[in-house]
C-alpha cells in the first residue's frame, strides 16, 4: 500500500531537496583552480620522490584542508589549510604539520608552500 498518489511523481520528491543541499554546498570554504593546481604540482613532485603517499581534502564550513599522507593509515604529516577568517590578520593560508606546529602561516600560498617545497637544495 503506497502513501503516495498514484499520479505523483516520487522523484519530484527527492528534486526538492536539492536546493537545500546545493546551498550547503554554497557555504564551505573550498580551494579554487589555481590553488589546488599550486598544491597538486608540489604533491606530485613529492609522489615522484617518494615522500608522499596519499591526499585527502576536505571542504568545512570554516575552511578547506588539503592533508598530505606518509601512508595511509596514518595521520597526516603536513595540513595545508586555508582558513579566510584570517585573511585580515595572520593571512588565510597555513602549514601544519603532525604534531600540530603551524610551520608557516601567510597571504601568500606560493610563499607558504615554501616551508615543504624543497625544489631549492643548497649543495
Amino acid at each position: 500500500m503506497s502513501l503516495m498518489p498514484e499520479d505523483a511523481d516520487p522523484s519530484g520528491q527527492r528534486a526538492a531537496a536539492y536546493p537545500a543541499a546545493a546551498n550547503a554546498q554554497a557555504n564551505r570554504v573550498t580551494f579554487n583552480r589555481l590553488e589546488l593546481h599550486r598544491i597538486l604540482n608540489l604533491y606530485g613532485r613529492m609522489v615522484a620522490d617518494g615522500e608522499w603517499r596519499d591526499y585527502a581534502i576536505d571542504f568545512l564550513k570554516d575552511r578547506a584542508v588539503f592533508s598530505v599522507f606518509r601512508r595511509a593509515s596514518e595521520v597526516p604529516i603536513y595540513r595545508i589549510e586555508k582558513d579566510p577568517r584570517l585573511a585580515r590578520k595572520q593571512g588565510m593560508y597555513s602549514v601544519i604539520s603532525a604534531t600540530g606546529l603551524i610551520l608557516r602561516r601567510g597571504h601568500e600560498l606560493e610563499r607558504v608552500l615554501l616551508v615543504i617545497d624543497r625544489k631549492l637544495a643548497v649543495v
